[in-house]
């Protein structure tokens, strides 16, 4: 019979992270009551500990200006309340949330109007991250993780950078990042976040049967997936956001150092100060002076196709040495190479490529 540790690492056990979200914002406009959401969550929340006693969840929140660790079943106890009406993972959880969104309510006033209303999905998924960086560097042994977003506000351009950040940091660690949207939209951040993950991104159609959504999609472990039919991305909005003004765009300027994405052409990059090579001074005073010295626009297509042709052309100068990281450390390699550029100026792809061309051609035949 097997020990308990052996089986709390088995392939079905998992450590599920749920990013809840708290907007009030978002659920004051919303057809889904917040009391009917969280009643479908807390039913999936006690399901995933029932199906296995190994299964591990925390619960993050995501409101409005801040997101916080509000559950752990890991540090919970397994005791009901002292009123007896209520299980410990309903009241702990419960407690924790109406203290979270008083404090997420104090910080909202000082927003200003006109912004969008959308949570801090940036933190908490950076929350989850580190969450399960601790589990993985606490030993070898540990369940396998994955992140839940439960997310209904709308998108924010600003946070772009930083959920990026997030989603690549997760791929790393091989941890799938699901997603459910119950929002009047589709979000194109949890469309990318699980496209590039490898996790599942669903939208019901009737937020009554949320929790027969959640069953059915998120209940299953990462093992058993590989025997299912999940619901698979119909399309996903791979735009990006600019840097400068945080909106959603579909063609832009990219650093080519840094990457960063700008909706407008940029004389110099705000994020690593790379500036664009530009027509100095002393060329425009000649071009000024003598007018008639400017290229036509045949003559700049004509030599911008001369300089392509040679940059894919091979260089005829005679070749003195090859850089030893050519050749990784295969030392024959680097013999052969160059005693053929000594003797010939050449490397030994080339002469190879020119004897290929001869024998095609029938100019040199095999004996």
């Amino acid at each position: 019979m097997a020990s308990a540790p052996s089986k709390l690492y088995a392939d079905d056990a998992s450590l599920l992270m749920v990013l809840l979200d708290t907007n009030p914002f978002f659920w004051s406009t919303s057809s889904l009551a917040f009391s009917q959401f969280l009643s479908h969550v807390l039913s999936f929340l006690n399901s995933i500990l029932l199906l296995n006693q190994l299964n591990q969840v925390v619960v993050i929140a995501t409101g409005y200006s801040s997101c916080g660790y509000i559950y752990d079943s890991s540090s919970a106890t397994n005791m009901s309340n002292e009123n007896g009406g209520m299980p410990a993972l309903y009241s702990s959880l419960l407690w924790s949330l109406e203290e979270f969104l008083n404090k997420d309510e104090q910080l909202s006033k000082g927003e200003p109007e006109g912004k969008i209303a959308s949570s801090l999905l940036s933190g908490s998924l950076s929350l989850a991250v580190c969450y399960i960086q601790r589990v993985f560097r606490s030993g070898p042994l540990h369940p396998q993780p994955r992140i839940l977003c439960l997310q209904g506000s709308p998108d924010g351009p600003e946070q772009y950078v930083a959920i990026m950040n997030a989603i690549f940091s997760a791929q790393r660690s091989m941890v799938p990042i699901d997603s459910c949207c119950v929002g009047a939209h589709n979000s194109a951040f949890l469309q990318q976040a699980s496209y590039i993950t490898g996790g599942v991104y669903v939208k019901p159609q009737h937020l009554d049967g949320l929790f027969q959504y959640l069953t059915t999609v998120f209940a299953t472990d990462l093992h058993s997936r590989c025997f299912l039919q999940l619901p698979r991305p119909v399309g996903v909005d791979f735009r990006a956001s600019c840097f400068c003004h945080k909106n959603t765009i579909d063609m832009g300027y990219i650093c080519s150092v840094c990457l960063s994405i700008f909706c407008k052409h940029h004389k110099k990059c705000s994020t690593c100060g790379y500036s664009d090579v530009e027509i100095t001074s002393t060329e425009v005073d000649i071009l000024q002076a003598d007018p008639s010295l400017k290229r036509s626009d045949e003559e700049v297509t004509l030599l911008d196709s001369y300089a392509s042709i040679q940059s894919n052309l091979i260089s005829q100068r005679p070749i003195s040495r090859i850089p030893n990281l050519a050749y990784e450390s295969n030392r024959h390699e680097q013999d052969v190479m160059e005693r053929c550029v000594s003797q010939m100026g050449r490397t030994l792809q080339d002469v190879v490529s020119e004897w290929i061309a001869k024998l095609n051609n029938r100019e040199i035949e095999l004996i």
